[in-house]
C-alpha cells in the first residue's frame, strides 16, 4: 500500500542573521519568524509526513501555544514525524522538498539539507531531493519578504506489517 502526502508552510522574515532550512544553518541579514527554529523546509516535510498518515499537522501536534516548543530544533520535530511513520509500518519510499526564495541562495546548501534529512529519516541520499526556485520576484517571497518551502512523501507499507 502507497500513501502520498504533501507539505507546505511560510515564515515571515524578522531580525536575526542566519536561517535554518533543512537544518542548515545559513548566514543571512534576517531572520525567520517562529515559534520554533523556522525551518519552514523540514515543517513543510513534516506537514507532508503527518498528512501522509492522515495526522493532521505540525500545529496539532507540537502546538505553537506549548512553551516546550519555543525555540525547538525542527529536526527532532521531523523525527518524531519519522517514529508516527514507522509505528504504522510504514517506510518513506522517497521524498521531493522545494524551498521559495529569492535569498539566501539554497543550492550551495541542498546537499548537506539532503545529508541531514537523509540521515534524520534513516533513508539513502537518493530517496531524498532537496531544491529551490525563486517566485521571480513576484509575491511575498519575490519581494523577500519571507521563505516558503513544499513537499511531497511517498509512504510504501512495510513487508511483514
Amino acid at each position: 500500500m502507497l500513501r502520498i502526502g504533501q507539505g507546505f508552510d511560510v515564515h515571515a522574515f524578522g531580525p536575526g542573521d542566519h536561517v535554518i532550512l533543512g537544518g542548515v544553518r545559513i548566514a543571512h541579514p534576517r531572520g525567520l519568524l517562529a515559534h520554533s527554529d523556522g525551518d519552514v523546509a523540514l515543517h513543510a516535510l513534516s506537514d507532508a509526513m503527518l498528512g501522509a498518515l492522515a495526522l493532521g499537522d505540525i500545529g496539532q501536534h507540537f502546538p505553537p501555544s506549548d512553551p516546550q516548543w519555543r525555540g525547538a530544533d525542527s529536526r527532532v520535530l521531523l523525527r518524531h514525524c519519522m517514529a508516527l511513520v514507522r509505528e504504522r509500518g510504514y517506510a518513506v519510499a522517497n521524498l521531493d522538498l522545494t524551498v521559495i526564495c529569492e535569498r539566501p541562495k539554497i543550492a550551495p546548501h541542498a546537499f548537506a539539507m539532503r545529508q541531514n534529512i537523509a540521515s534524520d529519516l534513516a533513508l539513502a541520499l537518493d530517496q531524498v531531493s532537496v531544491k529551490a526556485t525563486t517566485s521571480e520576484k513576484l509575491g511575498f517571497t519575490g519581494r523577500e519578504e519571507g521563505i516558503a518551502a513544499m513537499a511531497v512523501v511517498l509512504l510504501q507499507k512495510r513487508s511483514g506489517t
